[in-house]
């Protein structure tokens, strides 16, 4: 099936996209015919805002984990250059692309798995690259040895030669160098390295190493930056602990974890204003958004590209660069042309799938690496994460008039568009991080179709309470999450919450809310702290009085572009993910406790 640039991306190809994801893990060698149609969606989305040239990896010669179609960014399309695309059809590539795939023949042995650096964002002519960390002489023997024992018998004798020379004292300075090479090809300077190891141990044996460590100093080139950071099991961690980041800290002690921050004295990166001696304190929340601040810092004041890597670079690596991604494209300084569908389906399948994350078993253990990706959205909308000084904001009033919401307790002496939550909450709640929740998202793929344009736009009337919002989602009963991702109906009006007494509800500690959207249906709500399971998309008889009219916004800003992605991802994982790994688990736990002490309760009986 052929693909063009005109073939729109739609919420539901998102669920699809996972769906497929979560069945199964891309391996290039294994004919992925679905991952085929996926590699060439990747490659119109990419298309519509760049030039770029392909290096062809069609059998996993060069990488059995990376996509088919491994792409390089060259320059950002101008305005006359997407209008105009065929007078430029045969402009020539700024690559020469057989000589850059020989460099990468030879530089792939350096890198675990082969996995050799790849430019996969550009942002005004700077590349952030992603690869695995260095291979241990060992595994460089072993993969050279095998190559030379299964070389096709058409290949030049020279080059298999090379290949077998894995016994040769010289082999790892001459796969060092070519990796070298291909860096400063690359143009890059800075080589930031997630791992929380110096070298990953297996059975009392080095299996990898890094730049941090090279005893012959071979990286001296570059300024590497040791930035430890939790592998993908902190994940299933953070999943026991209800989904709360800020209550979360990394075990810095534990016998494995001998990599320390480590920040070179550059004039660069001491602008940045963080005081990295203080990284074992922080918690997850805080150290993923110093980390997008030094990655992004780099970007926007650097003259030079970036390499992000960790172990194999499909776990920690692909988050921070998916986040990378859709910052700079809420900037308006990437992928301009895309909408939040769009960005979201690129980031998904080429960032995340097609580089090898293991989604079917990261799922199946609980390691929610890829949920917390787009989760932590809400935590990066302000414009400390932005590479521009200021965003524009569009807004267009309607007439608010009365709303009548029978159930809904509404305060419409206080409406506001909240971006990060009321700074109210029950004092023994205060600790939870829940003032930082974020904005609501929706379960139905068919109401999420007014995203899939640039400027999407939301409907909110609410003085938020995030007290008030955890007390409706328990009271909802989230755990019941089995309809069908195609119903159409509103949320239903929790029976508990009619019976709340109003002069409570319109306390401080218990606010009110609302969310219309623009064609006026309620609304749920999801906390950055909450399960993806914590969602009731049950199909309801309740009825609901609508908003007629509301004050709309119709945004351009970081948060409205980000909180859409969100929306849209939170949506798919809830239907295709959530729904069919098991219950809520200990959110849903949480909040009973939580209803117990306000006295109301969630009408949910305990199962013995």
């Amino acid at each position: 099936m052929s693909l063009t640039s005109s073939d729109e991306v739609k919420p539901e190809d998102i669920h699809n996209l996972l769906e497929h994801c979560v069945k199964t893990a891309h391996k290039v060698k294994d004919g992925d015919i679905e991952g085929e149609f996926i590699m060439e969606r990747c490659l119109v989305l990419f298309s519509k805002d760049y030039r770029y040239s392909v290096i062809k990896n069609f059998s996993g010669e060069l990488c059995g984990h990376y996509p088919s179609k491994v792409v390089f960014l060259e320059y950002q399309l101008s305005e006359e250059e997407r209008n105009n695309r065929k007078r430029y059809d045969d402009v020539q590539s700024m690559y020469d692309v057989p000589k850059m795939r020989d460099l990468i023949k030879q530089a792939r042995y350096a890198r675990c798995r082969s996995r050799f650096p790849v430019p996969v964002i550009l942002f005004e002519g700077k590349h952030v690259c992603r690869s695995a960390t260095l291979a241990s002489g060992a595994e460089m023997l072993g993969r050279t040895g095998l190559d030379f024992l299964f070389s096709p018998p058409d290949r030049p004798q020279e080059e298999v030669a090379d290949r077998g020379g894995g016994s040769n004292p010289d082999t790892h300075d001459r796969f060092r160098g070519h990796d070298i090479k291909l860096l400063k090809s690359l143009t890059i300077k800075y080589i930031c390295d997630l791992m929380v190891e110096k070298k990953k141990v297996k059975f009392g044996m080095n299996i990898t190493s890094s730049e941090k460590v090279d005893k012959e100093n071979r990286y001296a080139d570059f300024c590497i930056l040791s930035i430890p950071y939790p592998g993908c099991e902190f994940f299933k961690e953070w999943k026991d602990n209800s989904y709360f980041g800020e209550t979360m800290k990394f075990d810095w002690s534990q016998d494995y974890v001998d990599a320390k921050l480590d920040i070179p004295e550059d004039s660069l990166l001491n602008k940045l204003g963080v005081d990295w001696k203080k990284y074992r304190n922080w918690d997850l929340i805080q150290q993923t958004q110093n980390y997008m601040k030094l990655f992004l810092h780099i970007l926007r004041e650097g003259d030079t590209g970036v390499l992000i890597h960790c172990i194999s670079g499909w776990d920690r690596t692909p988050m921070f660069i998916s986040l990378l991604r859709l910052s700079l494209w809420a900037d308006g300084a990437a992928h301009t042309s895309l909408s939040p569908t769009e960005i979201l389906y690129l980031t998904l399948a080429y960032d995340w799938y097609l580089f090898g994350h293991n989604l079917p078993d990261r799922v199946n253990k609980g390691e929610e690496i890829l949920f917390f990706c787009f989760n932590f959205l809400t935590y990066i909308t302000s414009d400390e994460f932005s590479v521009k000084t200021s965003s524009s904001v569009r807004k267009v009033s309607r007439t608010d008039s009365e709303c009548n919401m029978d159930g809904i307790l509404l305060d419409t002496d206080h409406r506001r568009f909240s971006i990060r939550g009321s700074n109210t909450s029950i004092s023994s709640l205060g600790s939870c991080g829940f003032e930082n929740a974020p904005v609501f998202f929706t379960t139905n793929p068919e109401e999420d179709a007014h995203f899939s344009n640039g400027n999407p736009s939301v409907s909110i009337s609410a003085r938020y309470s995030p007290a008030a919002s955890r007390l409706t989602s328990d009271v909802s009963s989230l755990h019941n999450i089995h309809s069908s991702p195609s119903s159409s109906s509103p949320m239903a009006v929790p029976n508990s919450l009619r019976k709340v007494d109003a002069t409570r509800s319109a306390s401080p500690g218990c606010g009110s809310w609302q969310v219309v959207s623009s064609c006026g249906s309620l609304r749920g709500l999801v906390s950055s702290h909450d399960s993806p399971h914590s969602v009731d998309s049950s199909n309801s008889s309740g009825k609901l009085s609508y908003c007629q009219e509301a004050v709309e916004y119709v945004e351009t800003t970081r948060h409205s572009k980000l909180d859409a992605v969100r929306r849209i991802f939170h949506n798919a994982y809830v239907n295709k993910i959530a729904t069919k790994a098991g219950g809520s688990g200990g959110i849903v736990n949480f909040l009973d406790q939580f209803a117990e002490k306000v006295g109301i309760r969630s009408g949910r009986t305990t199962q013995v």
